[in-house]
C-alpha cells in the first residue's frame, strides 16, 4: 500500500509540473556588528517578518538564525562568510570590503554631495536593481544582492577639542572608516583607519583625538562621553552595504522563496530608513542633554574643506578602470543621477 501511495504522489507531481511541494528552509544571517546597531536590528525587526509574511499561503516556510557581533563573521568578513556557505545571508558591508565590492563604495569617494540618507539609499537600491554594473561584483563573489541598503546618515566630526575652522584639525589624529580617510586630505589632520566597534575605547585611551562618524551610531556608542565636541559639516549621507545571499543556496530556492527574500529586504529598507530618520533627531537631542557641544560648520569652512581635498574619486575610479572594473562609468552614473534628482554637490567629482 505504501508503494502505491508513493507512486500515486509521483504521478500527480508529474501530471502537474507547476505544483510546488511545500518546503521548509533554514538560513543563518551574519553581521560583524552587534545587534545594538540599526542595520543589524532591521534583520529581526523587519526582514524576517517581511519574508514570513510574503511566504504565507505559499506552502513554504523559512527559519532564521541571527549570528551577530562577530560570532561567525567579523566586520568586513560577512561577504566571504556567505560566499563560503558558512551562512546563507549576511549584511555584506562594502565599506569594509572595498576589494570585492569596489563600485559599491562610490558614495564614500564623493563627499559633500547629499546629506539625505533616504535619497542616497533609494538611489543606490534602484541602481543595483536596474544596472548590471552595480551587481557584477556580487555575482563574481558568489552572492546575490537582496536589497535593504544600509544608508548612513550625514557624517560629522566628534572630537575632544572644539573646531572653529579647518586649522584646528592640523596635526590631530582623526579616525575614519574605510575610504572616508580620504575626506581628511587637505585638512592637516592625520587620518587613522577605524570603525565603530573600537572608537570608544581608542578615543578614551588617547589613540585618536577625534572620529568621523554619524549621529545615529554615535549615540548608542556613547561617543559623546569621550569626544564631546560635535561638528556638523555636511560630509554627506552614505551607502555602506546591503543584505546578500549565498548564490548556490539562493538558486536552489523555489521562486516564491526568492521573491519573499526580496520582499523582506524591501520591508527592512523602509523600517530602517523610518527608524533612522527618527533616530538622528533623537541622537542630537540626547547627546546635547548629556553635555555634548553641537555646532554647524560655516559655509566657508565647508567650502574650504571640499576645495582642499584631493579628488580621490577620480583616482579611485581610474584605478578600477585599469582593473577592468567600470569605476569611471559608475562614478558618472552616481553623480549624474544625484544631480538629476536635485542634489547640488560642493564639488562635481566626476567632471574635474
Amino acid at each position: 500500500m505504501r508503494n502505491s501511495i508513493t507512486a500515486g504522489m509521483l504521478a500527480v507531481s508529474c501530471a502537474l509540473p507547476g505544483l510546488a511541494l511545500a518546503d521548509s528552509f533554514n538560513a543563518t544571517v551574519v553581521a560583524g556588528h552587534p545587534g545594538v546597531f540599526r542595520w543589524v536590528k532591521m534583520v529581526d525587526e523587519a526582514f524576517v517578518p517581511g519574508v514570513n509574511a510574503a511566504l504565507e499561503g505559499s506552502g513554504h516556510t523559512m527559519s532564521f538564525d541571527g549570528q551577530y557581533g562577530g560570532s561567525i563573521a567579523k566586520v568586513g568578513d560577512e561577504l566571504e562568510t556567505v560566499e563560503a556557505g558558512l551562512a546563507e545571508i549576511g549584511i555584506c558591508q562594502s565599506l569594509f570590503d572595498p576589494a570585492k565590492l569596489a563600485v559599491q563604495n562610490v558614495t564614500y569617494y564623493t563627499p559633500f554631495v547629499n546629506d539625505d540618507p533616504r535619497a542616497v539609499s533609494d538611489l543606490m537600491d534602484e541602481l543595483h536593481k536596474s544596472d548590471p554594473r552595480m551587481t557584477e561584483a556580487y555575482t563574481q563573489n558568489g552572492v546575490v544582492y537582496l536589497g535593504a541598503p544600509v544608508g548612513i546618515d550625514d557624517y560629522l566630526l566628534m572630537t575632544k577639542f572644539p573646531i572653529a575652522d579647518l586649522g584646528d584639525l592640523d596635526g590631530k589624529k582623526i579616525a575614519a572608516p574605510g575610504p572616508a580617510i580620504n575626506w581628511l586630505s587637505g585638512t592637516g589632520a592625520v587620518g587613522v583607519s577605524g570603525n565603530l566597534t573600537t572608537y570608544y575605547n581608542e578615543l578614551q585611551a588617547g589613540v585618536y583625538d577625534g572620529v568621523i562618524v554619524f549621529a545615529s551610531a554615535a549615540l548608542p556608542g556613547k561617543l559623546y562621553e569621550v569626544a564631546p565636541y560635535v561638528t556638523r559639516a555636511g560630509l554627506g549621507a552614505q551607502y555602506a552595504g546591503a543584505l546578500c545571499a549565498n548564490a548556490d543556496w539562493y538558486d536552489d530556492l523555489p521562486d516564491e522563496a526568492k521573491q519573499a527574500l526580496h520582499t523582506g529586504a524591501d520591508a527592512a529598507k523602509e523600517w530602517y530608513l523610518a527608524a533612522l530618520e527618527g533616530a538622528v533627531e533623537t541622537s542630537f537631542k540626547v547627546m546635547g542633554e548629556n553635555g555634548a557641544t553641537i555646532t554647524d560648520a560655516s559655509d566657508e569652512m565647508r567650502a574650504a574643506w571640499a576645495a582642499g581635498m584631493d579628488n580621490a574619486a577620480k583616482t579611485w575610479a581610474e584605478g578600477l578602470d585599469g582593473q577592468g572594473i567600470p569605476g569611471s562609468e559608475v562614478l558618472s552614473l552616481y553623480m549624474d543621477t544625484m544631480r538629476g534628482e536635485g542634489a547640488t554637490p560642493l564639488r562635481n567629482w566626476d567632471q574635474e
